[in-house]
């Protein structure tokens, strides 16, 4: 089921509370970004240049920010966090891509300006998902060309 937080005000990003502010969006379509004070450590929110075609005034759930492994608190979105597996397996979970239009908008544009194809990268992850459950399931030990590389422990003198 998809839940979504709509206002029947004008959401403006500037008057957000700081843990609103990341993905949410404006009424204008803007979306919302959180930033770093100058000197100091606190954080403000703000209105970017981005905008997004099919939300608008719109402030994203505790349930997908939780099922898409996202934190509201991060200031900036990098596309670094393709690198991990968590996070991925979090944003591909349908928990997450088939319920939270906005998280998954935002990553599949972040992603396609990296030249990754969010969609490609989902079928993959799901792909290594039941190929480990189909293992763990069978009771067989993986091959070795599929174990990790990881450095043999030194032996003890």
């Amino acid at each position: 089921m998809i839940e979504f937080l709509f206002y029947p005000a004008d959401v403006i990003c500037e008057n957000l509370p700081t843990n609103l502010c990341s993905f949410a969006i404006a009424s204008s379509g803007k979306r919302c970004v959180l930033e770093n004070h100058k000197n100091t450590h606190e954080k403000t929110c703000k209105t970017s240049e981005v905008v997004v075609e099919k939300l608008s005034g719109y402030i994203e759930t505790d349930q997908c920010v939780k099922a898409c492994g996202v934190c509201r608190e991060s200031v900036g979105v990098s596309s670094d966090v393709f690198l991990s597996s968590k996070f991925t397996c979090h944003l591909c979970s349908p928990a997450c891509y088939h319920n939270c239009p906005n998280i998954v908008d935002l990553f599949f544009n972040l992603a396609a300006g990296e030249g990754v194809s969010l969609p490609a990268l989902c079928k993959n992850q799901e792909r290594k998902h039941r190929a480990m459950l189909a293992i763990l399931s069978s009771g067989v030990n993986p091959s070795p060309a599929a174990a990790p590389l990881v450095a043999p422990a030194p032996e003890s003198l």
